[in-house]
């Protein structure tokens, strides 16, 4: 190997350090490296649970779109795209579709009593209850805050800007998401 290829490191005496680092082994750990992800991600969007989830949550944010669409809620392209893409509460509940999906899809490929069905199980009830308690709990209670501010702001008490409002979802809405995960889960690992 030429000695131009190889990085020489000194100590603070000067004097040559025993570590030489091969800049031609460094450039190909790095070149495996990137192949390697380059594969998993191959690997990930080929995976068919992967897909079924990404399309329950797609299917679920488009009716969400459609239905805010046709109820008045959409005035710009920017909040078409954003209830299309992100906009999280509404019908239907996109993460319990998406996480409901997920289980059916787990429960078809390494059955009830696998560990992994125990676990996607329980991480769809966590969905759940995030979804119908914690959110919806913590919008209300911005909600009411956002209405002392804006009282105390008419009084001139206090100078407020409003928070923001997720109301996290209705029973009707993550009922809907997970019969809607639960038929794209049942489509994906049936077919």
């Amino acid at each position: 190997m030429k000695p131009s290829a190889r990085i020489n490191f000194f100590d603070f005496n000067g004097k040559k350090n025993l570590l030489l680092l091969d800049k031609t082994f460094i450039v190909s750990k790095i070149e495996i490296m990137l192949y390697m992800l380059k594969l998993g991600i191959i690997e990930l969007f080929s995976n068919s649970v992967f897909q079924a989830c990404v399309f329950s949550w797609f299917c679920a944010q488009f009716l969400k779109t459609i239905i805010n669409l046709f109820s008045g809620k959409i005035h710009s392209l920017k909040i078409l795209f954003e209830f299309l893409l992100w906009r999280t509460g509404g019908f239907p509940s996109s993460h319990t579709a998406l996480v409901t999906t997920l289980t059916t899809c787990v429960a078809f490929r390494s059955g009830l009593s696998s560990d992994v069905f125990i676990l996607s199980f329980c991480f769809l009830m966590v969905t759940i209850r995030d979804a119908l308690g914690v959110r919806r709990a913590s919008g209300m209670q911005a909600k009411k805050l956002n209405e002392l501010g804006s009282e105390l702001q008419e009084r001139n008490i206090i100078s407020y800007k409003p928070i923001k409002e997720i109301m996290g979802h209705r029973p009707s809405e993550v009922v809907f998401g997970a019969i809607l995960g639960f038929f794209i889960g049942l489509g994906f690992a049936l077919l």
